[in-house]
């Protein structure tokens, strides 16, 4: 079975989409094709990215001295 494609790759299928829809050459069936694939992209990206922010929490001490899992920006921001 083919691994999955990572979100450069994905990202990448998606930015080549979305410059052949912008040179505007193409017959309206091939455009519609094109942008209901840059549409499920654009999903798959949104999907990978959710899942990345879900992993990616730093654990910060509460003053009782437990910890919480909060949200990378959420700890940034203070």
């Amino acid at each position: 079975m083919p691994a999955e494609p990572t979100f450069e790759q994905l990202y990448q299928d998606l930015e080549d989409a979305v410059r052949k829809l912008e040179s505007g050459d193409l017959p309206l069936g091939e455009a519609v094709t094109l942008f209901e694939r840059g549409t499920r992209l654009a999903e798959q990206c949104n999907i990978l990215l959710d899942n990345a922010e879900l992993r990616v929490r730093q654990l910060t001490p509460r003053p009782d001295g437990a910890t919480e899992a909060v949200p990378l920006e959420g700890w940034q921001n203070g």
